[in-house]
């Protein structure tokens, strides 16, 4: 039977103590009175959820568009919840970890998944080393990318680790090898109510680089081989991403790169993301791959980088195809962000001289 988004589980806690329905709100108000800024956030997210309506609006991240307000169901956060408890064998009175801003879907969702499937949840406040003063161990929690690189030396602390918000470099998943926490990277967005596909980035399936889907998902690509998602308990309308795939099985897929991204160049079509990934090996300071308008070839690949200076040599480009090198190199002070900390190319763009 599919709990309800007006019931708490019996077994949750959070930071160690019992709360029902009614005690959560206390807590709650308590939080947007008297707490810091990131117990403000998580006590306007818990009002939010424990008043009469079935739905919640929450800010997309603005990475590749403005960011909006959009309206979720609180039920199918609750499905989400189940489905991610399923996968990850998630158990009440499993110990779990909330060190994400609740501003964005990801942070609200641990506190969902806590509330629905009993889970004992204990909350720090977001930092880029969440796991400095952490000395007990988890069963569960989720981190960005910079996050798990600072807690490499701790991840021992974990059992089950997953990793979203942007993608993770080659050289942190080589990093990560060793470790006995089983560390997952998902795929996923707002309207999908966070992930609806994983792949290992650890242990002996972390080979291929394709996602699984979650049960009572299913995907398929439009005429520009952009993922299709239809998953009517997270959302009943089909949900048409700008993110290139190739489909590896009925139940699985590979990331290519974003269609907003893809460049044209002389008939070539370039990939930022694959490009990106081959040269972050060698890159101290942070970059990323676009293009300008080209008379002849169309579009131009370019590089532009977060740094006065350029701290690199031409053997940076030796594993990039011929197509793939850089024609210009820019360098930009201070890239442009999302409150989210995203690159917002569009707008790094143009800062360019």
């Amino acid at each position: 039977m599919i709990p309800s988004f007006t019931k708490v589980h019996n077994k949750f806690k959070l930071n160690n103590e019992h709360f029902n329905h009614s005690s959560l709100r206390e807590v709650a108000y308590s939080f947007v009175k008297e707490g810091e800024d990131f117990q403000k956030q998580i006590g306007n997210f818990l009002l939010d959820w424990l008043d009469s309506k079935n739905y919640i609006l929450v800010k997309t991240s603005g990475s590749t568009s403005k960011p909006k307000l959009i309206k979720l169901e609180k039920q199918a956060m609750v499905h989400s919840a189940i489905a991610t408890g399923n996968y990850f064998n998630l158990k009440d009175g499993n110990k779990a970890l909330h060190c994400l801003p609740t501003e964005f879907i990801a942070g609200k969702m641990m506190l969902v998944r806590a509330m629905i499937l009993g889970l004992e949840i204990d909350i720090v406040a977001p930092s880029s080393n969440p796991l400095r003063l952490i000395n007990k161990s988890y069963d569960f929690c989720a981190m960005v990318p910079l996050q798990l690189q600072n807690s490499i030396e701790k991840l021992s602390k974990i059992n089950t680790l997953i990793v979203g918000g942007a993608a993770v470099s080659n050289e942190l998943q080589n990093q990560i090898q060793d470790s006995s926490c089983k560390i997952f990277a998902t795929y996923g967005m707002t309207e999908t109510v966070t992930h609806i596909a994983v792949r290992p980035l650890n242990g002996s399936n972390s080979i291929s680089d394709s996602y699984n889907i979650f049960p009572e998902v299913s995907i398929s690509k439009d005429d520009r081989d952009c993922l299709v998602i239809n998953a009517p308990n997270l959302n009943k309308a089909l949900i048409i991403t700008n993110d290139v795939v190739e489909l590896c099985s009925d139940t699985s897929f590979k990331l290519l790169g974003r269609f907003d991204n893809v460049i044209n160049s002389g008939g070539i079509k370039l990939f930022p993301e694959q490009i990106e990934a081959k040269l972050k090996p060698y890159m101290k300071d942070r970059f990323f791959i676009a293009s300008k308008i080209d008379g002849r070839l169309g579009e131009q690949l370019i590089m532009v980088i977060e740094s006065s200076v350029n701290t690199f040599d031409s053997s940076t480009f030796n594993d990039l195809d011929i197509y793939e090198k850089p024609k210009h190199i820019y360098n930009v002070e201070r890239f442009i962000e999302t409150d989210s900390g995203k690159i917002q190319r569009s707008k790094t763009l143009a800062l360019l001289k």
